[in-house]
């Protein structure tokens, strides 16, 4: 029952490999694929909102690193936007890791399973990077609640 379960859920996550045509915010972008476009929110990071500081820088940046470039996205699953979630590679570089050690987004306390995400965001606050130079930066999941 067990290995049903595991080989339906294997099946049900297909890592997707294509072009980002499209760069909504600092942790959203879509994807062209042999299978249409792909709306993907990458996992365990939250950048800033885009009208929150560094919202736009957050944006920038993530093009700079991945707009008209190959992406591999390992796919996580759907959110219940229907994007796909996933952990993104952009011209063989780790996208969500480098928006947090750019200091463009922190890491998703409520979401994260890479623990050394961590030690990367304390290196670009140490460093006072991106939103860091902020001296108190609010958390884009405290933003959206209204705490501005």
């Amino acid at each position: 029952m067990l290995v049903t379960w595991l080989v339906q859920g294997l099946a049900c996550a297909t890592d997707i490999d294509g072009v980002v045509v499209g760069v909504a915010d600092g942790d959203t972008l879509t994807v062209l694929s042999g299978g249409g476009q792909f709306k993907v929110r990458m996992v365990e990071i939250d950048a800033p909102e885009k009208a929150q500081p560094y919202g736009q820088r957050a944006r920038t940046s993530l093009a700079d690193l991945c707009f008209r470039r190959p992406v591999h996205v390992v796919d996580k699953g759907q959110d219940r936007y229907g994007r796909t979630l996933g952990r993104v590679w952009c011209a063989g570089v780790d996208a969500n890791k480098e928006q947090v050690r750019r200091g463009m987004a922190w890491v998703y306390e409520r979401y994260v399973t890479d623990r050394g995400l961590y030690k990367v965001q304390g290196q670009a606050q140490g460093r006072h990077l991106g939103l860091w130079a902020d001296p108190s930066p609010i958390p884009p999941w405290d933003w959206r609640n209204g705490s501005r």
